[in-house]
């Protein structure tokens, strides 16, 4: 049994150690937010914060979040740093199908959460790992640049 806080919520989990953490947030926290993708960890598609740092959920086993804090995407708007990133989006129509969307403001989520102030290529790094089929690129590295600006205009004052 492992024990996890999902969502500012906290769940006994029964299931193997070697669990995927991915299949333990849809099947027994209910919580359809988190997207499959490849399995492997490569697409980005599945990536939630495991104690505010962004990590794939495909190739995480539940043994290695036991009494970790894991916060989806169906918890974004009631996290300030998220709030801001996913208003971003939203503000440039960042998203075409939307289906890899939802790992990307998770990973843009924890690296802001890191690094109010990233540079250019912060961001860039950040995002390597994440496909995005439908050619949206541009869009999502404006709507990153601009929740940068608002979270560095946030901490200025």
């Amino acid at each position: 049994m492992a024990i996890i806080r999902h969502n500012n919520k906290e769940h006994s989990v029964e299931a193997p150690a070697h669990a995927q953490l991915y299949n333990v947030l849809r099947t027994r926290c209910e919580d359809l937010s988190v997207r499959f993708g490849c399995g492997v960890g490569h697409c980005g598609a599945c990536t939630v914060l495991v104690n505010d740092q962004a990590q794939s959920s495909c190739n995480t086993p539940l043994w290695s979040v036991d009494r970790a804090e894991i916060k989806t995407p169906k918890d974004l708007q009631n996290d300030p740093i998220g709030r801001v990133v996913l208003e971003a989006f939203l503000s440039e129509q960042a998203a075409q199908c939307g289906y890899c969307i939802n790992g990307i403001l998770m990973r843009l989520t924890g690296l802001f959460k890191s690094n109010a102030n990233a540079t250019d290529d912060q961001i860039t790094q950040a995002l390597m790992r994440h496909l995005c089929r439908c050619g949206a690129h541009s869009r999502i590295i404006r709507a990153a640049k601009s929740a940068r600006s608002q979270l560095s205009s946030a901490t200025a004052t």
